[in-house]
């Protein structure tokens, strides 16, 4: 596969520095470094303050929920060209919206707590289908005792996370953070690198 070709999540790592001028190999550093920086920082924070930033998280959340509702009742009272239905629908959503910014603000640990419960049971669950599917298709895989091995894992470490969402989805936190520490550590080292053997043009 040529580099073209790769999917867009290694484009920063498949990018080559001798075509491209100085001006943009600065504007690829800058990019890589900002996103390095902040990837390591959320990394730092998740990793070593899960709980601070799980709540912060849920403010984010929260915020989000006032503004569509404040939207989506901006909509259905000022809206003209809709029919009656769809503000009423429109209004609806936004009083939705609304009650659940008011609770999540009022007790932040409380829904920070029932979103982690709520993310580690869907999580739970997808595990489970990606395991038995695994399972399933195991006949027709190259490796079967690889692809056999994997849905097991998946299908057991779904079980878990189902019945222990909350303390499964601190763990998952913690990995999602230390692997933001990772990509933010080599974003910088990319940034520092990237285009130090080209030619100035």
């Amino acid at each position: 596969m040529s580099s073209s070709q790769q999917p867009a999540v290694f484009a920063a790592f498949s990018l080559n520095s001798e075509n491209m001028s100085k001006s943009a190999i600065n504007t690829v550093r800058t990019a890589l470094g900002i996103s390095g920086a902040v990837a390591l920082i959320i990394g730092i924070c998740i990793t070593f303050w899960p709980k601070t930033a799980a709540d912060v998280l849920t403010v984010l959340l929260a915020i989000y929920f006032l503004i569509a509702g404040l939207a989506y009742l901006g909509i259905g009272i000022f809206s003209r060209g809709i029919s009656g239905g769809a503000r009423t629908l429109d209004l609806i959503l936004g009083l939705v919206f609304i009650i659940a910014a008011v609770v999540a603000f009022a007790n932040i640990q409380a829904t920070a707590t029932v979103l982690a419960a709520l993310l580690g049971i869907i999580v739970g669950i997808v595990w489970i289908v990606e395991g038995i599917v695994a399972l399933v298709q195991s006949g027709d895989a190259p490796s079967r005792a690889w692809a056999i091995f994997l849905g097991i894992l998946s299908l057991v470490a779904g079980i878990v996370l189902l019945f222990s969402p909350i303390w499964g989805f601190v763990v998952l936190f913690v990995i999602t953070g230390i692997s933001l520490i990772i990509l933010g550590i080599v974003q910088i080292v990319r940034a520092f690198t990237f285009g130090k053997g080209a030619a100035a043009a």
